[in-house]
C-alpha cells in the first residue's frame, strides 16, 4: 500500500462515512459530502468496510469509491 498513498494524505483520515436508517451511505471528505450510495452499491461498500484491516485501508476504500474529484490544484478557502 506504500505505492498508493505516496504523499501520506490518508494518514490524516480526511474521509468519514455515515449510514442512515434506510441504509443510505454518505461519504464526506474534510467535512463536506462528496458521495452518496444507495441499494447494492451501499451494501457492497459496507461489506468492504467491514473487511478492512485498519484505518488506512478504510480510508483507501472511501477514496476509491469517491473517485477522482480532487486533483491538487483547488483553492483553499
Amino acid at each position: 500500500m506504500d505505492n498508493i498513498d505516496k504523499r501520506n494524505r490518508l494518514d490524516d483520515s480526511p474521509f468519514h462515512y455515515r449510514v442512515l436508517k434506510d441504509q443510505t451511505v454518505f461519504i464526506e471528505y474534510e467535512g463536506k459530502q462528496v458521495k452518496s450510495l444507495k441499494g447494492r452499491e451501499a451494501d457492497k461498500f459496507l461489506k468492504k468496510m467491514k473487511e478492512a484491516h485498519d484505518e488506512k485501508g478504510m480510508q483507501l476504500i472511501m477514496a476509491k469509491v469517491t473517485g477522482n474529484f480532487k486533483r491538487g490544484n483547488e483553492r483553499k478557502n
